[in-house]
């Protein structure tokens, strides 16, 4: 991919990573993408915030991180680049901590912001079982560096009802300029990691990237459905370069081929409006 200098945006990027993973210098969530976006002239950062912890604690966190970013950097916002339920971390914060003052854009990568008819299913299971499995969760990534990992507060915020009353309770804010992306697998063996939740998701709520459904990734200026010019599609991994590869070469057919050429796109519309 042949890469052309952009100059900085007006303001620094940072990106917010979704549920079960975290900023991990060695193993970046983002695969490729912030080392391309750098080599462009983008100026970038990191969320940190829990892999599982609560909307609400993460977005303090991740409030405190932007707050140490202006000051570090001399700047009056940031744009904001969030991946999954790190789109709705974000939310939170810009309207319900006062940050809308201090960000420019926030762009979510299939964030569920109608939540997941999929989780409303798993909801029904008997109660012992989720906070069985919440126990496990949160004690394997308080192991791996979580400081308040909270499993059932992040399944319960994520159904369909919770998320109707967050909506309501967290609105755009006038003065940040919001845009979302879905994206969507072409089959359920399109990803083996993701085969089964692809399956699923397709016959509760239909087209999906194995995670997040289409319907639940439309939010403010939405951008969608995007896929691949393979016979994969593009999987809830695919969009932070999980696999650190292309999808296929360039040829006539219409889609995507790199994932970092999305992210690139975000940053030239970025730079063009001034943010």
């Amino acid at each position: 991919m042949k890469l052309n200098n952009l100059g900085k945006t007006l303001y620094p990027i940072v990106l917010v990573h979704g549920i079960g993973f975290r900023d991990n210098k060695y193993l970046n969530y983002w695969g490729r993408i912030p080392k391309s976006l750098e080599s462009l002239g983008a100026t970038i950062f990191y969320g940190n915030q829990d892999s599982w912890g609560s909307v609400k604690g993460n977005a303090q966190t991740l409030k405190t991180t932007i707050e140490r970013i202006l000051l570090e950097e001399k700047v009056d916002k940031v744009n904001i680049i969030a991946h999954s339920k790190g789109g709705i971390d974000a939310r939170y914060m810009i309207s319900s901590l006062e940050m809308a003052p201090f960000v420019s854009s926030l762009t979510t990568i299939a964030s569920p912001h109608h939540g997941s008819k999929a989780i409303d299913v798993l909801s029904k299971f008997p109660k012992i079982l989720i906070r069985l499995a919440g126990f496990f969760v949160n004690l394997w990534f308080r192991i791996l560096g979580d400081k308040n990992p909270d499993f059932l507060s992040t399944i319960d915020l994520l159904n369909t009802k919770t998320m109707e009353e967050f909506n309501l309770e967290n609105k755009d804010i006038e003065g940040v300029y919001y845009q979302s992306f879905g994206f969507q697998m072409k089959r359920s063996f399109s990803d083996i990691f993701l085969f089964f939740t692809h399956a699923i998701i397709k016959i509760i709520d239909g087209d999906n990237d194995g995670i997040v459904s289409m319907n639940s990734s439309v939010w403010t200026n939405f951008h969608g459905p995007l896929t691949g010019q393979n016979w994969r599609g593009v999987s809830h991994l695919d969009e932070v370069d999980f696999r650190r590869m292309n999808f296929r070469k360039k040829n006539n057919k219409s889609g995507i081929t790199d994932i970092r050429e999305v992210y690139i796109e975000i940053i030239k519309d970025l730079k063009a409006m001034n943010f």
